[in-house]
């Protein structure tokens, strides 16, 4: 299992795309070479992503740690437009493939920018004007995706576009809807930006909010858990902020949330994060507890493979003062931790993250179906050991941040098929209400990441 899991490790840094040449452009205002410049970047951190199959965060994390000199203004142009373009990729790419010609990248960025309506006039004039595209009309306001698929069959007639394409045609062979109205609700969630969600600890949600606001941070509350936040839509300098640094705010999506609420541990439950990562949800469960008690002596020992991520999460424990969290890594296929031993196991399976497509939108056109494909064996493998670790009569818990029934019912399927003194217990979907033994948790219902999850018992 553990060499398995090592060849989802991260990709090596590659050195950033060759620049285009705007030599032919005549440029004559300031705002005119900003544009240019920006064009050049844009360009350069967008084929660092397609071409190396880099995470799109990432490299542009990189870019800036390394380029300080961009500014707030600088920087938001460059990050948004360059998301953007993997959010509409499956509409842009009809204007040619040939996007290191520099009219068509010009012209990529110009309906780019007019399809997420971006504030930046004197740059998007200065793309449009250098791609010869003085035809096509201001956009509108747009408030729906199929708005803006009309906008553009409008603008380009010889063309045509659907609000499918905006994922790959393989999505919908592992992620299937029930209807088109659900498939359109799910493409228009996945065209959206999404709120940054968070969950407050050793603090009233009220005052975290209060607090917020005065760094006018539109900081509101959940209609659906009491401890989670929503901190809208602009990037936010955490490092900067006192509730972050004294580990009163973590940083997590509500879909994810939805995964330590459907485990209900109890004040002195024993539970095994098995695939923590940074340990957001370690800290949730934690959390959890001490809200039931503040002398909860429940405890979560955190494993993974990777060593760097545990050392977050040691750092994020100690942050928030919670004395109950330990490390205990993945060394071999052997468990990390005593067989039979906890009241409850949290298998968070690596999976293809198609759940958290709207938050990566680079990664449904660097991925492959593959990426669905090749995660259930491993997944049934990583579920199957950690299940050693149930003791009798305790909770086993099976999520991901997949989309589809590959990866989440069937791997539950093939499980219990194969276990029977394991069984799925009722639960209820927080933001639907619905009772079942298993829930995804789709992006429009709530505005957050997909997720799935499922809660089992081992009879006693």
């Amino acid at each position: 299992m553990v060499d398995a899991l090592n060849t989802s490790q991260t990709r090596s840094t590659e050195q950033p795309a060759d620049a285009l040449s705007f030599d032919n452009l005549q440029a004559d205002t300031p705002a005119q070479k900003r544009a240019l410049s920006y064009a050049n970047t844009i360009y350069q951190l967008f084929h660092q992503v397609m071409d190396k199959q880099q995470p799109a965060d990432r490299v542009v994390g990189e870019y800036f740690r390394v380029n300080k000199k961009h500014g707030s203004k600088d920087r938001r142009v460059i990050r948004e437009s360059l998301f953007a373009l993997f959010r509409w990729w499956g509409w842009l790419r009809k204007f040619g493939t040939q996007s290191k010609n520099e009219q068509t990248w010009l012209t990529l960025l110009t309906i780019n920018a007019r399809l997420e309506s971006h504030p930046w006039s004197e740059f998007i004039s200065a793309w449009q004007t250098f791609a010869g595209l003085g035809n096509i009309s201001s956009a509108p306001e747009f408030s729906h995706v199929s708005q803006r698929a009309t906008w553009l069959n409008e603008q380009f007639s010889s063309l045509c576009f659907t609000t499918d394409e905006l994922v790959p045609d393989w999505f919908w062979e592992v992620c299937p809807c029930e209807s088109s109205e659900q498939g359109l609700a799910l493409v228009e969630s996945l065209s959206s930006r999404p709120p940054i969600w968070g969950r407050v600890q050793n603090i009233g949600l009220d005052d975290a909010i209060q607090s917020l606001q005065k760094l006018d941070i539109p900081a509101k509350g959940c209609e659906f858990f009491s401890d989670s936040i929503n901190l809208g839509n602009k990037n936010i300098n955490l490092n900067g902020l006192a509730l972050y640094k004294e580990g009163e705010l973590e940083i997590q999506d509500l879909g994810s949330q939805v995964v330590g609420q459907l485990c209900q541990p109890k004040a002195d439950d024993n539970w095994w994060d098995t695939c923590s990562g940074a340990g957001g949800k370690s800290l949730q469960l934690r959390s959890l507890m001490l809200q039931q008690s503040p002398d909860a002596q429940g405890s979560i020992i955190a494993s993974d493979i990777r060593r760097k991520p545990l050392e977050e999460l040691a750092k994020r424990a100690k942050r928030a003062g919670f004395k109950k969290i330990t490390t205990s890594p993945w060394k071999s296929d052997e468990l990390p931790v005593p067989h039979a031993h906890f009241d409850g196991v949290l298998v968070d399976a690596p999976c293809s993250c198609t759940g958290t497509w709207r938050r990566n939108p680079d990664m449904r056109w660097i991925d492959t179906i593959d990426a669905v494909l090749d995660k259930p064996n491993l997944q049934l493998d990583i579920l199957t050991r950690s299940s050693k670790a149930v003791k009798a009569g305790a909770t086993l818990v099976y999520a991901t941040c997949s989309l589809s029934p590959l990866e989440n019912e069937e791997v539950v399927q093939a499980f219990l098929a194969q276990h029977s003194d394991f069984s799925l217990e009722i639960t209820t979907h927080p933001f639907t209400g619905a009772k079942d033994t298993m829930h995804t948790v789709v992006p429009y219902q709530a505005d957050t990441d997909g997720m799935f999850v499922a809660r089992m018992l081992k009879r006693s």
